[in-house]
């Protein structure tokens, strides 16, 4: 529960940070420079790269967690070599593994639903926050069609670009007002943080964190967090 309590108290900063004026010319240079840095993640392919990663999970108090692997040039790419702080049964890496085949062939079915950072960040309204000599920071609006229409508008965003590396490093979002995913669910604190390495010069994720909390079909709690941890990345390419 401490990590997620570190979590939070570490993106409420976020909160209290407003675009200032910048030079049209300036303004203009770092937009160019965020757009080279959305081609450069989106022309890294991730399925030419083995993978760990480290889930915690906490919904409304069952806490979870599991380190999966991930070796794409494998017939099953996807292996679980750990669930709860334990060795998991047979059993349970068969679940698994039928469980990630389910979610392969459902993307593939639905044209994937891999977050975007072109879809993600709205290059028009990116607005200045601040700079120093490593880096700059960039505020938008944001717009996820994965959290429904009544989102839009309710949503900020805010991205650091590391100057000498070219590319951007973390992602930041959370909502400015309550709303509805879906029917019957209700939102009032959303909090998603992304940050990415670079390795090779290919753009790779290395931490995914969620926040949310609000209420479903008016009776039940949501109160969810998670953090996916990305590691010991190996090119398996051609």
């Amino acid at each position: 529960m401490k990590t997620y309590l570190i979590f939070l108290l570490g993106v409420s900063s976020i909160f209290n940070v407003w675009a200032t004026d910048v030079a049209p010319e300036k303004l203009l240079m770092f937009r160019d420079k965020i757009n080279l840095a959305i081609i450069k993640a989106k022309q890294t392919e991730r399925k030419h790269w083995a993978y760990i990663v480290t889930r915690h999970e906490n919904e409304e108090g069952d806490i979870s967690s599991s380190i999966e692997q991930h070796s794409p040039q494998l017939s099953e790419p996807w292996l679980l070599k750990q669930i709860n702080g334990k060795q998991p049964t047979g059993k349970q890496i068969q679940n698994f593994s039928d469980k990630k085949r389910q979610q392969t062939k459902t993307k593939k079915q639905k044209n994937s639903l891999k977050l975007s950072l072109r879809e993600l960040i709205n290059e028009e309204s990116l607005t200045f926050v601040s700079e120093d000599d490593e880096q700059f920071v960039m505020a938008f609006n944001v717009r996820l069609k994965k959290l429904g229409e009544d989102s839009i508008g309710k949503l900020k965003g805010q991205l650091t670009y590391q100057k000498e590396a070219q590319f951007i490093d973390t992602i930041s979002i959370w909502n400015s007002a309550d709303f509805s995913p879906m029917f019957t669910a209700h939102i009032t604190d959303f909090v998603m943080t992304m940050s990415f390495i670079q390795l090779d010069g290919k753009v790779l994720p290395k931490q995914h964190e969620m926040a949310m909390k609000g209420s479903f079909a008016y009776f039940t709690e949501i109160n969810e967090t998670s953090i996916d941890i990305y590691s010991d990345y190996k090119y398996i390419g051609k």
